[in-house]
């Protein structure tokens, strides 16, 4: 068995097209509400399946729309220049401009409404990582998003101060966020705090948009710090990830799942706790 098949074994295959005739694979794993993972650059790698498998292990369907890259294949610094070079030129993605909505999100949005008449429950959940982090941000826009996970948000590129703070959607798309934020929606965010391709201003523009309903997790990795994170350290629920037992990128795993289980309303009996 190739790596690349072993990473997704026990997934599941089918298409989703929109209304506007985008069809793209999606993977999918588990029962109960559905969480979409929205994988990082180059794609759906081995730790973004390790991730989701652990979605699914917690009562939830974990659901992989495939939007870039080769599925299952682990990253190399090659793979990962080609799929970003690929993003760059594609229409769907916003790469750099400002108060813009990436078109990607309405395939999104589309895909969790149908996820929600298909798994049931009280609504969806969305985990966006790096290029596509503010992604679950901006599906909220879609009623049945109420558990959004935006993990080390980076666009637009944050090749600026305005970049920086800038948080990668539509003024309109915003206003509607915060509509929902005054009612029951809320928010969780994570980066480390090195981190400068999702920069500590475009969090503290998060705290000042969205108030208490933003739940910002930063993570120490400067230098020295007791875990060794290293400076550069980026992809908090992947590539920088650590299993370690009390590890902080562990919690935070640990609290982006208790997130989703709660939000979504999976019975506590379909959770199992860590060390």
């Amino acid at each position: 068995m190739s790596v690349v098949t072993f990473a997704l074994e026990g997934f599941e295959m089918q298409p989703f097209t929109s209304s506007t005739g985008n069809k793209r694979n999606v993977y999918r794993m588990g029962a109960g509400p559905a969480v979409i993972v929205i994988h990082e650059i180059p794609g759906i790698t081995p730790l973004v399946a390790a991730f989701a498998r652990r979605v699914s292990d917690r009562g939830m369907t974990a659901v992989l729309p495939d939007l870039l890259g080769t599925p299952g294949r682990p990253v190399t610094i090659p793979y990962a220049l080609a799929s970003l070079a690929r993003a760059c030129v594609s229409k769907e993605f916003t790469l750099l401009a400002l108060n813009k909505t990436s078109p990607i999100v309405d395939y999104l949005r589309e895909l969790a409404a149908y996820e929600h008449r298909s798994c049931g429950g009280p609504g969806v959940g969305a985990v966006g990582m790096c290029l596509t982090g503010g992604f679950a941000l901006a599906m909220s826009v879609e009623p049945c998003v109420i558990a959004p996970v935006m993990s080390q948000p980076s666009l637009p590129f944050p090749t600026n101060a305005e970049h920086r703070r800038a948080l990668g959607l539509s003024d309109v798309d915003l206003a509607a966020v915060q509509r929902r934020t005054q009612e029951d929606l809320c928010v969780m965010g994570l980066r480390f705090s090195g981190d400068k391709k999702s920069p500590a201003e475009r969090f503290t523009r998060f705290h000042e948009m969205l108030g208490d309903k933003f739940i910002g997790v930063e993570i120490d990795s400067s230098p020295g710090n007791p875990w060794g994170y290293k400076r550069s350290a980026h992809s908090v629920l992947t590539e920088d990830y650590s299993d370690e037992a009390g590890s902080p990128t562990r919690r935070a795993l640990e609290d982006v799942l208790q997130f989703q289980a709660s939000r979504l309303g999976v019975a506590p009996e379909a959770t199992s706790s860590e060390d």
